[in-house]
């Protein structure tokens, strides 16, 4: 028997290791991980520039508290910062803490010019921000609010892609509107460049913030840094969390100088969040997937792979309905249960996840080779043409 909680429905396999895009089983079965630990094992597994960071500074200090400071993550920080449109940074210990924090880094801006009842947060109905209690009631989704009431106030949602829905739903007292720009867990859907300058403007008219939500499609998993680049606008308020610690835990959020202003000494803290252990293996991460060249392959990739699944769509339509996504960040919707196509795709080597819309979630390693995506279009091939 196991001894854990019975929170998740855990597949019969374990590993033993990992080296690259591959995880190699207790079974002794190799297969290729396009799972990626939910695009977080950002360059594979092993990757010897984050394991030498991890040694060295584990050899020196694991961990102090925030109430001194930390350099690497002052490191980290600038960063982040020199590479975005942040002004400063608050570390964390995941995403859904980072989303937690962006909330209350929104209410806090408007308390601290005199607003306390500018608190309410809309968000798309059925998104995804986490499992905290504020997460779930942010995200107004039916299924993972059961059972944790009495609803939290503040927040509100409207229907994806439903413009004129999400003007009435405005108020005097709303403070932000979040959305994620790729939404992952809901699907693979993508904010067309368009609406995110729309929803840039209408917080800019109502005098409200925008935060976009980048904890799984940021971090150069769409082939840009962040996926809101594309559309050439600034938020004022970014989670991230997932590929910046390449697999070790780390989340963060990211925020502009006018919301930064609320956060005053007091306001918001996290024993673990900014590390020295996290923040050096970030730092490591950091200085390889921001780089132009890294980001450009990501592109090219993206651009050869999800050609090659569209001709698959194509041989197959009674199968797959559609190919999603950008960047490494991609969505087959298929016109059955992905339950059982994900078991056939890992029957033969190949490791996904699903999402909402039967959508299979394809995450690759951002390192990923054109020979390993090429293995897997081949898996892919194999268990439509089987497939019934």
């Amino acid at each position: 028997m196991s001894y854990l909680a019975k929170t998740y429905n855990r597949k019969n396999i374990a590993f033993k290791y990992g080296k690259g895009s591959y995880l190699y089983a207790t079974n002794g079965k190799k297969y290729l991980d396009f799972v990626s630990g939910i695009a977080v094992n950002s360059l594979g597994h092993s990757h010897p520039k984050l394991v030498d960071a991890l040694k060295k500074q584990s050899k020196k200090l694991w961990h102090v508290s925030n109430a001194f400071q930390i350099p690497e993550g002052e490191k980290l920080a600038k960063k982040l910062c020199k590479k975005t449109f942040a002004h400063s940074v608050i570390f964390q210990n995941s995403g859904a803490e980072a989303t937690e924090a962006a909330i209350k880094v929104a209410r806090r801006y408007f308390y601290s010019i005199g607003k306390p009842k500018k608190n309410q947060i809309l968000c798309v109905k059925n998104s995804f921000h986490g499992r905290t209690i504020a997460a779930i009631f942010a995200s107004g989704s039916k299924k993972m609010t059961e059972g944790f009431g009495p609803k939290l106030p503040g927040f509100n949602t409207f229907i994806f892609g439903n413009h004129e829905a999400l003007k009435k739903k405005i108020n005097k007292n709303t403070a932000a509107i979040m959305v994620e720009p790729i939404m992952g867990e809901g699907g693979i859907k993508e904010i067309p460049d368009w609406c995110l300058k729309e929803l840039r403007k209408l917080c800019d008219k109502k005098k409200i913030l925008l935060i976009l939500d980048e904890v799984q499609c940021g971090i150069s998993r769409s082939g840009d840094f962040f996926a809101f680049e594309k559309s050439k606008i600034k938020p004022d308020i970014v989670p991230i969390a997932k590929g910046i610690g390449g697999g070790f835990p780390i989340g963060a959020v990211l925020m502009n100088k006018k919301v930064a202003s609320g956060m005053t000494p007091g306001t918001h803290g996290s024993t673990f969040g900014g590390n020295p252990l996290a923040m050096v293996v970030g730092n490591a991460v950091m200085d390889i997937v921001s780089n132009r060249k890294f980001l450009n392959n990501v592109k090219n990739l993206s651009k050869y792979f999800l050609s090659k699944l569209n001709k698959l769509k194509d041989r197959y339509p009674n199968i797959i309905r559609e190919i999603r996504g950008r960047g490494l960040l991609i969505g087959l919707q298929l016109q059955k249960d992905q339950s059982k196509f994900i078991e056939k795709l890992m029957d033969n080597g190949l490791l996904t996840i699903r999402a909402s819309e039967n959508v299979i979630r394809i995450l690759p390693p951002l390192n990923v080779k054109k020979t390993e995506l090429n293995r897997a279009l081949k898996i892919i091939n194999n268990v439509c043409k089987n497939f019934s």
